[in-house]
């Protein structure tokens, strides 16, 4: 396969969701690098069968305060469009927001308007983060406490990449691949306009004589 043909089958976002290729920066690493890694390669995940909705309607809403209320979050969501359902997602234990929550549109046009729209939208002092839901969507999913999900912090040493927040980088060798192309294409452009440059026109090195009129001389 050539470079031009692994460059236009490279994406940044994850098709599928592949452990090892999520827990690289470029999606090219063969071999696990963290035990998060590991343990979502050996686990085996079933989305939950209980979750009702379209997931093409659905968007995940992360990032919020814990302090956001439900009827705060329906206001700011509800300007895309005619809402279905919601749902904060709250630990089992204590009862309180996990700072994140589903919300499923009447149509898919309006979850794609609150996708384009409502993602680092600011509430309650927070920048939200807003994407589709993965656990339906993308063949493979694994969630973050089975070592898998996206994003992370470079604290845990789990980012996960292929994702909306994290896209992965464009590999060295495309990259370098892209460029020579880029250059190539500008000097072709450079030769074509330099051809196309409509040239002035020659000054004739032959002077014509000047014409002298004598008047004819008068006979005394």
């Amino acid at each position: 396969m050539s470079e031009l043909q692994k460059e236009e089958r490279w994406s940044k976002y994850a098709k599928i969701y592949d452990p090892i290729k999520v827990g690289s920066i470029d999606g090219t690493d063969v071999e696990p690098h963290d035990r998060g890694i590991i343990r979502a390669l050996n686990s085996t995940y079933v989305p939950n069968r209980h979750i009702k909705g379209r997931p093409e309607c659905t968007i995940f809403v992360g990032r919020l305060s814990y302090q956001t209320t439900k009827e705060k979050i329906l206001e700011a969501f509800s300007r895309y469009g005619k809402l279905k359902r919601f749902r904060l997602v709250k630990d089992i234990v204590t009862g309180m927001p996990k700072g994140y929550a589903f919300i499923e549109y009447e149509s898919e046009s309006s979850a794609e308007e609150a996708y384009v729209d409502a993602n680092k939208l600011c509430l309650d002092g927070n920048c939200l983060f807003v994407d589709f839901e993965c656990e339906r969507l993308l063949k493979g999913w694994k969630p973050r406490r089975l070592g898998g999900g996206f994003g992370g912090k470079k604290e845990s040493g789990q980012l996960r990449f292929g994702c909306r927040d994290r896209p992965f980088k464009m590999p060295i060798s495309l990259e370098m691949e892209r460029k020579r192309r880029l250059r190539e294409n500008r000097r072709a452009d450079d030769e074509y306009k330099h051809e196309r440059k409509p040239r002035p026109p020659r000054r004739s090195s032959s002077r014509s004589p000047r014409s002298r009129s004598r008047s004819p001389r008068r006979r005394r």
